[in-house]
């Protein structure tokens, strides 16, 4: 394997790992919150949109390159031509058709993670954010009841009262 496929394989293998690790159900979206809040991604986030999409380029020219070499390598008159000149070079071309195959796989596969990725801290965010919600909405509905409690109270009260008086007034009237 090049240089280039090793590292896209690498970048593969990390992405699988992280988003394995985002999945987790014992870590808390708040606390991947506290962790996407820290200091060091607010300085390295001016650079993320631009990081972001240079590694989409990257990943799509890799992809398509790997596209024209399964092409190249799969077409028949490619298999024919080369077999006549030489014995072994059926198996020659098989080979580098079974490479630009996994070539085409571990690019297509990394530029879709990558793109999971992204949207899986996206809604880890957002849950996160909408979950510190639901804690204060909770909070505000609570304390919402309560005072809506105590004015039935006192709306009870007050009819009793009002009750009470226009029976006196009924009794001064008679």
């Amino acid at each position: 394997m090049t240089l280039q496929w090793t590292a896209v394989a690498s970048f593969l293998y990390a992405e699988i790992g992280l988003i394995l690790l985002f999945c987790l159900p014992f870590i808390p979206p708040q606390r991947w919150q506290k962790i996407f809040s820290f200091n060091v991604w607010g300085k390295i986030a001016t650079f993320w949109n631009k990081a972001f999409l240079s590694i989409i380029v990257l990943l799509i020219v890799l992809f398509l390159d790997a596209v024209r070499e399964v092409r190249k390598y799969s077409s028949t008159a490619v298999i024919e031509k080369s077999s006549t000149s030489r014995p072994g070079a059926h198996e020659h071309t098989q080979m580098k058709l079974f490479r630009s195959q996994r070539n085409l796989y571990i690019s297509g596969f990394s530029l879709f993670f990558w793109l999971v990725l992204r949207r899986l801290v996206i809604l880890i965010t957002q849950l996160a954010n909408e979950l510190s919600n639901k804690g204060v909405l909770k909070n505000q509905v609570e304390s919402t009841n309560e005072d809506a409690r105590k004015l039935m109270k006192e709306n009870e009260k007050l009819k009793q009262f009002m009750l009470a008086e226009f029976h006196c007034r009924k009794l001064q009237n008679t």
